[in-house]
C-alpha cells in the first residue's frame, strides 16, 4: 500500500470511528437525562469519570510518582477541562433538554473550525449559526438563562477538549494522558458529588444506568478520541461533530420524550447546516512535522 493510500485508510478509519462515538455520546447523554433527576448531575458526572478510569487504567498505568507539570500539563489541563465540560453540560441538559443543550454546546467545535478563518463565508455562517441558537433560546422569555450559560460554558470547554486531546495524543504514549486526565477530573468532581449524594435515590437499576452512562459517554468515546485524533485533523473532527445536535435531538425525543416546536427543529437544522457549510469549505492545513511523525508511528 502506498503512503497516500495508507494515510487515506487511517483517515477513513478515524472518521467512521468518530461517527460511532457521536451515537455513543448522545445515547449516554440521553440516559443521563433519566438519571439526573434521581441522583443529581455531580453524581452522574463523577460516576462517568470513575467508569472511564476503571476501564482505561488497566491498559495504561502511568507512574504517578514521575508525574511532572513539564511533561503532563496537557493531560492535567484536560482533566480540569473534562470536569467543567461534563458538569456544565449535564446540568444544562437538566435545565434545557438534551436537544437544545447539545446544539448550544456545539458552538465549541464550530469555533475551533472557524478560529483562524478570515473568509466572508465563515462570518456569514457564524452569524447564521448564532441566529439559530437565538431561535432555540426562544422569543417568549421562557428559556432558562442559567441553562444557556451552562451550555455555553460546556461549549467553551469542548473547544478546549479538542485542542488538549490532540496535544495529549501527539505527546504522550497510548492512553497515558487520558488516564492522568481522568484521575485529575475525579479529584475535582468527587467533592461536588459527595455534597449531593445524601439526597440521591440509589437502587440497582440506577446503578446500572450510571455504569452504562459511564461506558457510553466517557470510557468508550474518550478512549477512541485518542485513536481518532491521531488519524484525522481537528477540522474533519469538527465536520463529523456537526451531526451531533441532530443525533442528540433524536435521542432526546425517543428516550426523554422531549417535544420540539417547528421553530426549534428549524433552529437545530440551521445551526448544523451553517456549521457544516463553514467547515466543509475550509481548506486543509499542511501537516506539521510532529503530525507527520505521529502518523508514521501509528
Amino acid at each position: 500500500m502506498t503512503a497516500r493510500g495508507s494515510a487515506r485508510g487511517r483517515t477513513t478509519a478515524g472518521a467512521v470511528t468518530q461517527l460511532g462515538t457521536e451515537v455513543s455520546i448522545n445515547l449516554g447523554s440521553a440516559l443521563a437525562g433519566l438519571a439526573i433527576p434521581l441522583v443529581g448531575a455531580p453524581v452522574v458526572v463523577a460516576v462517568r469519570q470513575i467508569v472511564m478510569v476503571a476501564v482505561v487504567a488497566p491498559f495504561s498505568r502511568p507512574r504517578f510518582r514521575d508525574l511532572s507539570w513539564r511533561k503532563h500539563w496537557p493531560a492535567i489541563l484536560l482533566g480540569l477541562d473534562l470536569a467543567v465540560m461534563n458538569l456544565a453540560f449535564y446540568q444544562s441538559v437538566h435545565l434545557l433538554g438534551l436537544g437544545i443543550a447539545a446544539t448550544i454546546e456545539f458552538l465549541g467545535p464550530l469555533a475551533i473550525a472557524l478560529l483562524a478563518s478570515r473568509r466572508l463565508l465563515d462570518v456569514i455562517c457564524a452569524i447564521i449559526a448564532g441566529a439559530g441558537v437565538v431561535m432555540l433560546t426562544g422569543f417568549d422569555g421562557t428559556i432558562n438563562v442559567w441553562g444557556v450559560v451552562l451550555a455555553l460554558t460546556a461549549a467553551a470547554a469542548w473547544a478546549g477538549y479538542i485542542l488538549l486531546t490532540r496535544r495529549v495524543a501527539m505527546t504522550l504514549p497510548g492512553l497515558e494522558g487520558l488516564t492522568v486526565g481522568g484521575v485529575v477530573s475525579l479529584v475535582i468532581l468527587v467533592p461536588f458529588a459527595l455534597i449531593g449524594i445524601g439526597s440521591a435515590r440509589f437502587d440497582w437499576g440506577t446503578i446500572g444506568l450510571l455504569v452504562a452512562i459511564g461506558v457510553l459517554s466517557s470510557a468508550l468515546p474518550y478512549s477512541l478520541d485518542t485513536f481518532i485524533l491521531r488519524r484525522i485533523t481537528p477540522r474533519l473532527y469538527a465536520i463529523i461533530t456537526a451531526f451531533g445536535p441532530v443525533i442528540a435531538a433524536l435521542f432526546g425525543w425517543m428516550l426523554l420524550g422531549e417535544q420540539f416546536t417547528t421553530v426549534e427543529i428549524i433552529a437545530i437544522l440551521v445551526v448544523c447546516v451553517a456549521a457544516g457549510t463553514a467547515i466543509v469549505t475550509q481548506r486543509e492545513q499542511p501537516q506539521s512535522p510532529l503530525e507527520r511523525t505521529a502518523e508514521g508511528l501509528t
